[in-house]
């Protein structure tokens, strides 16, 4: 039987959380240069300028097809929130950087085989409610998550922007009002519980 949340991207204008961890629970990030190149992966794909071509080579572009909403990179895993347009995106993005991200892990540190755990997991989320709550989970995996480099809160609190990620799409709170909101643990410790059983 199969794991729960390994499944197939089928519907379009949806939303799916997208996590991931290293195998063994190993760590997948050992230094900043690891979390920039999985960031930069990203990037390749979705961002709206020309870094899509590097060293003479043209990767396939998926802006129009799925759209980044948050994201957060902790040193054994990850979490992505993905807006899915067009059929497979999710699956074509994720292979992609996934596959690199490998390659270049596994020359960096003189390895061989499988760095993730199977297959990416992915939950699709239909309630628009819970996709706020899902988000707050995401930029509130680490421990200090108001200092954390390495996730998309910056850029929902308006301190950062980029084109390869929309949190506009779902974010209808100014950045005080959100940030009120994720810091309240007392409704977050409410809901973590039932954020966690959909993840196992």
């Amino acid at each position: 039987m199969p794991c729960k949340n390994i499944v197939k991207i089928y519907d379009v204008d949806s939303y799916y959380h997208i996590y991931n961890r290293g195998v063994e629970k190993r760590k997948i990030f050992l230094d900043d240069q690891d979390y920039s190149v999985f960031l930069v992966l990203i990037k390749r794909y979705l961002s709206h300028d020309s870094c899509a071509v590097r060293q003479g080579r043209t990767y396939e572009w998926l802006a129009e097809d799925v759209e980044l909403v948050s994201f957060c990179l902790m040193p054994n895993h990850f979490h992505l929130m993905l807006y899915q347009i067009k059929m497979d995106a999710v699956t074509k993005l994720l292979r992609a950087i996934c596959s690199s991200y490998v390659t270049y892990f596994n020359q960096k540190y003189g390895r061989v085989g499988t760095l993730f755990q199977g297959n990416f997991k992915a939950v699709k989320v239909n309630s628009d409610e819970y996709l706020l709550y899902l988000s707050r989970y995401i930029h509130r995996n680490p421990a200090d998550y108001l200092h954390w480099e390495w996730s998309s809160l910056v850029y929902w609190l308006g301190v950062r922007k980029a084109d390869w990620l929309n949190p506009h799409r779902l974010n209808g709170l100014n950045s005080d009002e959100y940030l009120d909101f994720i810091s309240d643990d007392t409704d977050y410790k409410t809901t973590l519980d039932q954020i966690d059983n959909y993840l196992l």
